[in-house]
């Protein structure tokens, strides 16, 4: 792979990192590039997972709401009044 119209300015970062870890340009690009994959897939991974969470969420509101539902009939069938 190859990139083109690269900042030269960039590049030299690019090579002094890559030279402060003891490792060559290629190998410091290549760990970002899959670091930066990874990154994505779980950024994928959270979205999914706040949105399962609130989905649970409203579902447990409505849970909440119908065994209130539930206890009001129940009280009123037996008769009994709150305090």
């Amino acid at each position: 792979m190859f990139l083109r119209n690269i900042d030269p300015f960039a590049v030299k970062k690019i090579d002094e990192i890559a030279k402060e870890k003891k490792i060559s340009r290629q190998e410091f690009l290549k760990g970002q590039i899959e670091t930066l994959a990874v990154f994505q897939e779980q950024k994928d991974r959270e979205a999914e997972l706040e949105h399962l969470i609130n989905r649970n969420i409203k579902m447990m509101e409505k849970c909440a709401v119908a065994i209130e539902k539930i206890n009001g009939f129940i009280e009123d069938m037996m008769g009994e009044e709150e305090e």
